[in-house]
């Protein structure tokens, strides 16, 4: 097994190719450990960032999804969301990998929130990986309380995981479909995701897109100075992703700090008559109370599901098609992604990075899917 000594002491190349091996010979270990909304002209006049354009939707038809994640909190509303959204977005599958919380909750966690929504018995769930690909897992149990849902209530899932193994399920899927038919939105580490491209490159022309909540650039990180969670946690899988080829969109920090979470915000979804609309708010009342207690402040980012409102209505996002690098090596920066926002390095395109959302579309966006459901 290659050691991450000799990996720092290869050409890239090489240590690309070591890393390859790496996964390839560990994948079967790794899989044995699983038992209101705005005007278009008031949009334009957002503060944006310098050179991002607003985005122009596709006009495509419904789109087959598998959400790929670490419930987590964000994580149950963005699953929710693309729920609601099933004239847009047809879900085939929740893949979970350990993350915010270790895996055994994350795969309890992503079948509870389907209970929420009764997709119990049309909503497969598959455990993914449990920990990063040449890493210790790290969690944040402190943010997303010990279960990873503080604040939603909670109940024994009504049904099993599926049989299979998510990077297996992945796997099968990508090889069987058509090409440029499955958009895989990625809301947690992406060591699923990199290990499948791995295992199975061939399954990556199947992919139209991945999107995916991590990184950040103008708005800095949320677990190191550098560095956001998502990316932190497994650098080296979104290494792989991004070099994969294959189109991504990446929703970073500098949209969840543009689309917060406030009390005037919170209280249309606590007057929802459904169950799933209190279950939403309780989960935002959850993460505005993180925040007054650790900075003394009435607000709190939204993530994951501005993955979902991009598939939803990318017109109220704007960004540029950059070049984005992550620190696999750094001791002070390990994690952080490196967008070449200007096109210094000469690197080419690999990712359309957002930086631009209409809040107020946003949450009225939100609003609405969350009151179709149960």
């Amino acid at each position: 097994m290659t050691t991450m000594t000799e990996l720092k002491d290869t050409t890239t190349d090489d240590r690309q190719r070591s890393r390859r091996s790496f996964l390839r010979t560990s994948l079967a270990a790794s899989m044995a450990t699983v038992g209101a909304s705005m005007t278009g002209s008031a949009f334009a006049q957002m503060t944006k960032t310098e050179g991002a354009s607003p985005l122009t939707a596709e006009g495509s038809p419904r789109r087959t999804v598998i959400i790929d994640c670490d419930p987590g909190q964000d994580d149950a509303v963005a699953i929710l969301m693309a729920l609601g959204a099933s004239d847009q977005i047809d879900l085939k599958a929740l893949t979970v990998v350990g993350g915010n919380v270790p895996l055994s909750l994350t795969e309890r966690n992503a079948r509870i929130v389907r209970d929420w929504a009764d997709k119990t018995k049309t909503l497969p769930v598959y455990a993914g990986c449990p920990k990063p690909l040449m890493r210790e897992l790290v969690t944040v149990a402190n943010v997303m309380g010990r279960s990873g849902l503080e604040g939603a209530p909670l109940h024994d899932p009504r049904a099993p995981l599926a049989p299979q193994h998510a990077v297996t399920y992945l796997i099968d899927t990508l090889r069987a479909a058509a090409p440029g038919s499955i958009t895989i939105v990625a809301i947690g580490p992406l060591t699923n995701i990199a290990t499948a491209l791995t295992a199975a490159p061939e399954g990556a022309k199947a992919i139209r897109e991945i999107v995916l909540m991590g990184g950040a650039w103008f708005e800095r990180g949320n677990y190191t100075p550098a560095a956001e969670f998502n990316i932190f946690v497994d650098p080296e899988a979104a290494s792989i992703v991004l070099g994969a080829g294959v189109p991504v969109t990446i929703v970073p920090r500098d949209v969840s700090l543009k689309t917060l979470i406030t009390p005037e915000r919170v209280a249309p979804f606590h007057a929802l008559k459904n169950r799933c609309g209190p279950i939403v708010g309780d989960i935002f009342n959850a993460a505005l109370a993180y925040q007054k207690r650790r900075r003394g402040v009435d607000e709190a980012p939204m993530y994951d599901p501005c993955t979902i409102g991009y598939l939803i209505d990318p017109t109220m996002y704007g960004g540029r098609r950059v070049n984005v690098a992550v620190e696999t090596t750094g001791q002070l920066t390990l994690g952080e992604t490196v967008v070449d926002w200007n096109g210094r390095t000469k690197r080419p395109v690999n990712a359309l990075w957002l930086t631009d959302i209409d809040a107020d579309r946003f949450y009225a966006t939100l609003l609405e899917r969350i009151s179709r459901l149960p």
